[in-house]
């Protein structure tokens, strides 16, 4: 939807339906030439978890309508439950869909009450534009598509009945993102004052020059765009909630 140049490897950046999941499904048929497999568990019992929607959704893509001509925040929705489908196909029944980030909360997209930057090093042209606007069409962006996200799956498995014996959760991490936000002082544990607004590391528009705290738990983000360590380490333990069935951040469904 909004392919990007990845300097790195010369090449577009990979994408999950473009390259990603065709890759791992290539993987799991492979068989080396003895016979034995590359994969050695089973389709049917991994649980496949997707997450995705901050590159989209940013710069570079929705967010400075960079996409490709025609394409809506629909095909992004459309996408992940594509994946969901081709993952089906190849044998997977069990599956943890997470909803959209408070990308709105991030330095790079805040309000500038909030700690929004002017620009960052994934964002430098952001700087002499209008932070308040950028936020808000963050937010709503958002808000809007995670309330699909709420109705598209059960829509899929109970009323469309898109796939038999599926087993799907929708992991909530909107909402823990935001329970890290406001209420800090239960999920960041840093020798420094917690922090929700800035960046555990600094760094100049070209990525370069970067300082970095000695207290990188304080902080729930790690730059601009990117999660800390520590904000990681709570949604990998909810994750873990979620996957026994015992996560109020999450429903499920099949």
């Amino acid at each position: 939807m909004s392919p990007r140049f990845f300097s790195a490897i010369n090449a577009p950046f990979p994408d999950i339906a473009g390259y990603e999941l065709p890759a791992f499904i290539a993987d799991s048929k492979y068989r080396s030439p003895s016979g034995t497999k590359f994969f050695t568990g089973k389709a049917d019992s991994t649980v496949y978890a997707i997450w995705i929607g901050t590159n989209d959704l940013g710069n570079g893509a929705f967010l400075t309508d960079s996409q490709l001509p025609g394409k809506t925040v629909k095909d992004y929705m459309d996408c992940v439950y594509d994946q969901v489908s081709k993952l089906y196909k190849n044998g997977g029944r069990y599956f943890v869909i997470m909803n959209l980030a408070p990308l709105e909360l991030l330095p790079q997209y805040a309000s500038p009450e909030d700690g929004g930057l002017e620009a960052t090093q994934y964002f430098p042209e952001k700087a002499g534009k209008n932070s308040s606007e950028i936020h808000g069409r963050m937010a709503q962006t958002v808000a809007a598509l995670n309330e699909v996200y709420k109705y598209r799956t059960p829509f899929e498995v109970d009323i469309s009945e898109t796939w038999d014996d599926i087993k799907i959760a929708q992991f909530d991490v909107n909402s823990l993102m935001n329970n890290i936000y406001y209420k800090p002082s239960s999920y960041l544990n840093g020798t420094a004052p917690l922090n929700v607004q800035g960046v555990s590391n600094v760094c100049n528009l070209q990525g370069a020059n970067c300082t970095a705290s000695t207290s990188p738990d304080s902080f729930m983000w790690f730059d601009p765009l990117h999660p800390s360590e520590q904000t990681s380490r709570v949604i990998a333990r909810e994750f873990v909630n979620v996957l026994s069935g015992k996560s109020k951040y999450s429903r499920y469904w099949g």
